[in-house]
């Protein structure tokens, strides 16, 4: 039996303090729950921070984004080690957002998983189709050239050792959104990509996520799909009432 997690992905909000608030209040307001896995993933600036505040809970920390070099003059970025030393213990990777707004591209990623996993980092690995790509109805092509570009080269140990999240460009954000049915047809051809490369075994164990404007109105209709297996969080992680009601929807 997979156990849910449901992750929370900041983006560029929340300073040092309002990210302390914000991680407390969580903590505070989930209580003594446990049925699901909790991962919030702050800025690099308050990854430290957030880490201190949640490292006797159920809560892990997890970042962003990475570079996939080691160390070296590359002013601006942050490496994996320098991640975990801060207390992380997941990494997002090929969110819409970096292939979008930073050309972040199917190798690049690829780069980036490598490097994750060599530092013993768990890859949240984000796939998905835009708006026009499932009008076309190319929506499975979109999902196999990502999932095979991303994932080339890689082997896995053990299903715990990567996430995947199930990310429909065209739901975040734009008021629109993906019915439980048409969610969960996706994540079953995931979960049927992850069988062919690597095992059965690691299929049916791997835990894949929805990341398409999650929010505690439609939670427990989506989380109750036999193959959706918890959630990426954008703007309802932002709020400690929203986020939780999120995960306590389990």
């Amino acid at each position: 039996m997979r156990k849910k997690l449901v992750a929370g992905n900041w983006k560029m909000n929340m300073n040092v303090d309002e990210s302390r608030m914000l991680a407390e209040d969580i903590l505070k307001k989930l209580g003594d729950f446990n049925e699901a896995d909790v991962v919030l993933c702050p800025p690099f600036t308050s990854i430290e921070t957030v880490h201190k505040i949640v490292e006797d809970s159920i809560i892990e920390v997890g970042a962003q984004n990475l570079y996939y070099e080691k160390s070296g003059a590359f002013t601006g970025e942050i490496s994996a080690d320098m991640l975990v030393s801060a207390g992380c213990k997941y990494v997002i990777l090929g969110h819409s957002e970096r292939r979008e707004y930073f050309n972040e591209t199917d190798k690049i990623i690829n780069k980036k998983i490598k490097t994750a996993l060599e530092s013993e980092l768990i890859p949240v690995l984000c796939i998905g189709e835009k708006l026009k790509q499932r009008e076309q109805g190319i929506t499975d092509k979109v999902i196999r050239n990502q999932f095979d570009g991303c994932l080339n080269g890689i082997f896995l140990e053990k299903p715990d050792d990567l996430i995947i999240a199930y990310e429909p460009v065209w739901a975040i954000g734009t008021g629109k959104n993906a019915t439980p049915e048409q969610a969960e047809e996706v994540h079953i051809l995931i979960r049927g990509l992850v069988s062919k490369k690597y095992t059965t075994e690691i299929a049916e164990n791997l835990r894949i996520l929805y990341g398409g404007s999650v929010k505690p109105e439609n939670a427990r209709s989506l989380f109750s799909m036999n193959d959706i297996d918890g959630g990426l969080i954008g703007g309802a992680s932002l709020k400690a009432d929203s986020f939780v009601s999120i995960i306590k929807s389990i």
